[in-house]
């Protein structure tokens, strides 16, 4: 029992490491990310009652995760501060769970106590899943979710009977639109299974939760889909839209940076992985193969939506695949586990017994923790960026900006939460009206086609990185009142945010209030 408490004890002392850091850098909480701003701004919306909005009255299909943004809403009857720290109080709550998951679904595939405990310890430090849980994101509710239904699947499977999976990974879609694929994913495998013939084909399994099982995944997942149809014309938020483009043939460059992903956080388990898939698998572990068709079939969906020339779904520094580190290095040690139970006792050579496992488990740690021990500077800067860029600039104009100017903003997720103003999301996460402009194939230059929508518009203030929007940006393009420096820059889209003045602007800027 002490032992499986090791691990979450880990992550705890790991994560007050991380806040230790930030508090004692920055000097506030902050986020790494501005899209952790926009999950606030949806939360403070929903909070005062009107609903999925992100400007006062409007509602959007814009919220890729609105379980998350349900959870977030509560802290804001209280204050914005309580909401900032909610949402990493429950950031740290579902690493642990995750951690505990990890543990469960390494019983299942029947791996010895030593790989189960360096496993779940291994996530629960994970240096990216630590920086995600105080990221203010969804990121770990939805690694929560999906392992756990991996668990209660594999033990349903099992057991025959039960259908609680379904509903976690029912959950699961509406903290990840991609948590889509994973309720697909075990539906199927509850209704078709490989025979033993040569070769094998798949056929029907009578399923007794089987109706059950989809109706109560329809009743979650269902209502959403259906408002965001209304809003979006899509069952899908529209940041789905805004981030990827239908190839329909997998991307092998995509794949090539998924992969990347995993061998920077984890190299040796990402390439032990693929044996550890094929030996469970064989032993017919539960869940083993709704576990390796997720880790599989999640990189090579999104590779058919990342269309070559346009912009590649990973999220910022890959978070859309930090949910599959943990069953990643689960596999890596159900690789590992009969080396384990071989050399229990060591290899005796010339009347010397030499420690194979020991060895080993030094060549898994030694890159992990060369990985965590910068983690909790790394974390600071990203959140130092997101603070010196985003809000920064909207703390500047609080003071300065009539509350009824328009914005056009780049980010939307600080400045419009500091901020009482209505904004134009010039990226289209939550200004879906934009997508179609940015992507027109008219041999226009995309930031001509910007201009005139802009002049349609007529904000009073753009908001901008200069790399980003280099002719708005140039000295021939829109007044430049301002711009900030990002010192140190790994996150942001430039080192320059400016806030630029356009030419039918009739709210000028006030002296600013000290």
């Amino acid at each position: 029992m002490r032992a499986r408490l090791l691990a979450p004890a880990l992550a705890g002392l790991a994560l007050l490491a991380y806040a230790a850091a930030e508090l004692y850098v920055i000097g506030h909480p902050g986020f790494p990310l501005d899209d952790s701003w926009i999950h606030l701004q949806f939360a403070s919306r929903l909070a005062a009652g009107d609903g999925l909005a992100y400007n006062t009255g409007q509602w959007v299909a814009g919220s890729s995760a609105p379980l998350w943004t349900a959870l977030l809403a509560p802290a804001f009857l209280l204050s914005p501060v309580a909401a900032i720290l909610w949402s990493k109080i429950l950031g740290a709550f579902f690493l642990v769970l995750t951690v505990v998951a990890g543990d469960r679904l390494a019983a299942q595939f029947d791996l010895s106590p030593t790989a189960r405990l360096l496993a779940s310890a291994m996530i629960g430090t994970s240096h990216w899943l630590l920086w995600a849980a105080l990221s203010g994101m969804e990121i770990m509710l939805f690694a929560a979710l999906s392992l756990w239904g991996l668990v209660f699947h594999g033990r349903e499977k099992r057991e025959g009977s039960g259908f609680l999976s379904i509903v976690i990974l029912a959950a699961a879609c509406l903290a990840r639109p991609e948590g889509a694929l994973l309720l697909a994913l075990a539906l199927s495998d509850r209704w078709l299974f490989f025979t033993d013939d040569a070769p094998p084909s798949l056929a029907w399994r009578r399923d007794p939760h089987g109706f059950t099982s989809a109706a109560a995944a329809a009743l979650l997942v269902a209502p959403v889909a259906f408002f965001y149809f209304l809003i979006g014309d899509s069952p899908a938020p529209s940041t789905l839209a805004a981030k990827t483009r239908p190839d329909f043939l997998p991307n092998g460059k995509y794949l090539s940076l998924v992969l990347d992903i995993f061998w920077r956080s984890q190299p040796i388990l990402t390439l032990l992985a693929a044996g550890g898939i094929i030996q469970t698998l064989r032993r017919r572990m539960p869940g083993a193969g709704l576990a390796a068709a997720w880790v599989l079939g999640l990189p090579l969906a999104y590779s058919l939506l990342a269309s070559p020339g346009w912009s590649m779904p990973l999220g910022n520094f890959g978070r859309y695949y930090l949910p599959l580190l943990p069953p990643v290095v689960i596999f890596g040690f159900a690789a590992l586990d009969p080396f384990f139970r071989t050399f229990a006792d060591g290899l005796a050579i010339g009347g010397r017994r030499f420690s194979l496992r020991g060895l080993a488990i030094f060549l898994i740690l030694a890159p992990h923790l060369f990985a965590l021990a910068p983690g909790p500077a790394r974390y600071v800067q990203t959140v130092a960026n997101v603070e010196d860029s985003d809000v920064r600039a909207a703390l500047w104009l609080r003071t300065r900006l009539e509350p009824d100017a328009l914005l056009a903003v780049q980010d939307v997720g600080a400045l419009k939460f500091f901020l009482p103003n209505p904004v134009i999301d010039l990226a289209g996460l939550v200004s879906p009206e934009i997508v179609p402009i940015l992507r027109q194939e008219d041999g226009v230059y995309w930031e001509e086609r910007l201009v005139r929508h802009l002049h349609e518009r007529k904000p009073d203030y753009l908001v901008v990185f200069t790399r980003s929007y280099p002719m708005l940006t140039s000295p021939q393009g829109f007044e430049r009142v301002i711009s900030f420096t990002v010192e140190n820059n790994v996150t942001m889209a430039g080192d320059e945010l400016v806030i630029l003045k356009t030419p039918w602007c009739d709210r000028p800027l006030t002296e600013g209030a000290p």
